[in-house]
């Protein structure tokens, strides 16, 4: 029996910050708007349509930004927003899709293999789309494809607020007149590399072989000519599997302690915090549990602006261990866990100073070198017995 036909939609909401802060602002509608950190030291986290016409463009440092358009309108950025809107048009999605995954703060895939028995993809994902319009106001773009990688780049050529379906078997029709890098992975120096060897749109990759792309490329080359074809076999991870990080630890004696409990909550935020960042994670919940002596267990959880930074998350960690503890009660267990994972890490810390984000990776790379607890806050560290 023949496989069903593959559909996949890729949604991805138009520069998202910017769309959220002209929501909020007016006024800033059609100008150049900058979000992003300080003008000296911070980075751009995004910018809008009349700003990228001046060369802007995000991760850029803020202080080339403006000198390319020294009359842009900065934006420091209200993280908080975004993690409304983002959940906003998550909730949205998972309302009506069978099969999402959210693949980062503003970007999501939706598999609709085999619907096309109940309805039409097409017809399902312009109404999904101007549902999200609609409701939320935000301009949002969508390609549908036979995958995900098609999907995207079908999306990305959609922009602004616009969407293209590509039909089963059009593939290499649709890619043959795309720059070579507009496939996902094709990096500065791989684009140079290619047009070094006569390789400038994505058609012109059907003139080799696979073998004669492989030895000028490596194993790369193979794949490069897979996809050229329009070939690709990603899944769509469906965004309610393995959405949690956690750590919890079972005390060898029931203790009160406050101090001790309130260093081992940051401890275990710390760590949880550490394995967000090796998974390129963003957090949108915390939850602090608590376990007493005769096993009555209780929890609490807290929606946060996405973030991946311990400072961020410890504050929270510490008003819901104030909430649940039971002061003077002796605590068996004591529990942190992050959910609401999405993915882009770099969105979440692209508000604050480099020198910030270095730290951060100077920190993790001693984790690991050494383990996960080489390095820890002051107050985490046992006191020495006298």
């Amino acid at each position: 029996m023949p496989s069903p036909q593959r559909y996949i939609a890729h949604f991805d909401l138009d520069s998202f910050f910017v769309s959220v802060e002209v929501l909020n602002n007016p006024a800033l509608k059609d100008k150049p708007v900058v979000v992003g950190g300080s003008r000296e030291r911070g980075v751009v986290a995004a910018c809008s349509y009349a700003a990228r016409k001046y060369g802007i463009h995000s991760a850029m440092p803020m202080k080339k930004a403006l000198q390319l358009c020294p009359h842009a309108i900065l934006v420091k950025g209200t993280r908080g927003e975004y993690s409304r809107y983002s959940r906003w048009v998550t909730d949205i999605i998972a309302s009506k899709a069978p099969l999402f995954e959210k693949a980062s703060i503003d970007e999501f895939y939706v598999d609709l293999t085999g619907m096309d028995k109940y309805f039409n993809p097409y017809q399902w994902t312009i109404d999904l789309r101007q549902q999200i319009i609609d409701e939320t106001s935000l301009p949002i773009s969508f390609g549908l494809a036979a995958n995900k990688m098609v999907a995207k780049i079908a999306t990305d050529e959609a922009k602004p607020n616009g969407y293209i379906f590509v039909q089963p078997g059009m593939e290499k029709e649709f890619l043959a007149p795309l720059r070579v890098n507009k496939i996902p992975g094709v990096g500065g120096h791989t684009y140079e590399v290619l047009q070094k060897i006569g390789i400038n749109y994505i058609g012109d990759i059907l003139r080799f072989t696979p073998e004669a792309l492989e030895h000028k490329l490596g194993k790369y080359g193979n794949e490069l000519w897979y996809k050229a074809q329009g070939i690709h076999t990603g899944e769509v991870h469906s965004y309610h599997e393995a959405k949690s990080i956690s750590t919890e630890s079972t005390f060898h004696e029931n203790t009160a302690d406050l101090e001790f409990l309130r260093s081992e909550l940051v401890r275990m935020t710390e760590r949880v915090a550490y394995e967000l960042r090796q998974d390129k994670k963003l957090a949108g919940c915390i939850a602090v549990k608590i376990r007493y002596p005769n096993f009555e267990t209780t929890s609490k959880q807290s929606t946060i602006q996405y973030t991946l930074r311990d400072d961020e998350l410890i504050p929270t960690a510490h008003e819901l261990f104030d909430k649940l503890y039971r002061k003077g009660e002796p605590v068996r267990l004591l529990g942190v866990r992050l959910t609401d994972l999405t993915s882009h890490a770099m969105q979440g810390s692209l508000f604050d100073s480099p020198l910030k984000n270095e730290l951060y990776k100077a920190i993790d790379d001693v984790k690991n070198k050494f383990g996960k607890d080489a390095l820890s806050k002051a107050r985490t560290v046992k006191k020495k017995e006298e």
